[in-house]
């Protein structure tokens, strides 16, 4: 038997949300959809506030996971140890809020969901993403592992990809909002893709006005960057997943 699990790109500023609460649903019930997991770390722009991930809960997100934005609001700090839900990198430092993976119960049975953040260019000095997915691995007995890696480097997520294959479910990049062409089922059963895209304005530099990004290349003084409106798009991809061996049998990168 075999189910359906969604994963959507990262869900950027009020446009974004707006499109995630009008599509989702429906999106969940023509693609079949038995588990829903949301990147949500730009929904406030930069960062989340609580009341920003309630929104992506209410409309069918059944995990939300985080990335580098995960510490620009203070107010989400609480909420990440509050809500066993939301999870963010499992590689940053150990003292910070929240957590970085869990198991959790569905229609079909235990999913692990984990979330890791990448090293190349990011800058954050977290610890080693492939010995923190080892660790966590050894610990997860569930069948049906499923991955968000946060990261840059096109590289580093491939390099993740080859690593993990046949220990997870499947895998997906976030973090740089553009969809990657190369949806695939690995050697060993892994489905995978790249980077999901993102989930926002479609006129917008990665979600933000172009005129602001424009600016920043320019070389103009800072300012931060102002939310993208108008006409959306909802970037994601579907694994079809055999819940006996959790393996992956086919995935699919949507937009819609």
């Amino acid at each position: 038997m075999t189910v359906n699990i969604l994963a959507v790109g990262d869900v950027c500023g009020k446009t974004g949300r707006e499109m995630l609460k009008k599509t989702l649903p429906k999106l969940r019930e023509r693609k079949n959809i038995a588990f829903c997991v949301v990147n949500g770390e730009n929904t406030a722009g930069y960062g989340a506030l609580p009341e920003h991930c309630d929104e992506l809960f209410q409309a069918g997100a059944d995990i939300i996971t985080l990335g580098n934005h995960t510490w620009d609001r203070r107010e989400l700090r609480q909420y990440l140890d509050d809500n066993r839900y939301i999870i963010r990198p499992a590689n940053y430092a150990p003292q910070v809020p929240g957590r970085g993976w869990g198991v959790f119960d569905s229609s079909f049975g235990e999913v692990c969901v984990i979330n890791l953040i990448g090293r190349c260019e990011m800058n954050f000095g977290t610890e080693n993403p492939f010995f923190e997915a080892d660790r966590i691995l050894k610990n997860c007995e569930c069948k049906i592992k499923l991955v968000d890696f946060h990261a840059e480097a096109t590289s580093e997520k491939r390099a993740m990809a080859f690593y993990l294959d046949g220990r997870v479910s499947a895998l997906w990049g976030t973090h740089t909002h553009v969809q990657t062409s190369d949806a695939e089922v690995f050697q060993s059963g892994m489905g995978y893709i790249t980077d999901l895209g993102m989930t926002g304005a479609r006129r917008s530099v990665i979600g933000v006005k172009p005129k602001s990004a424009i600016s920043r290349f320019l070389g103009d003084p800072h300012e931060r960057y102002e939310d993208a409106e108008g006409r959306a798009k909802l970037e994601c991809a579907v694994f079809e997943i055999d819940i006996e061996t959790g393996g992956c049998a086919y995935v699919e990168a949507m937009r819609v």
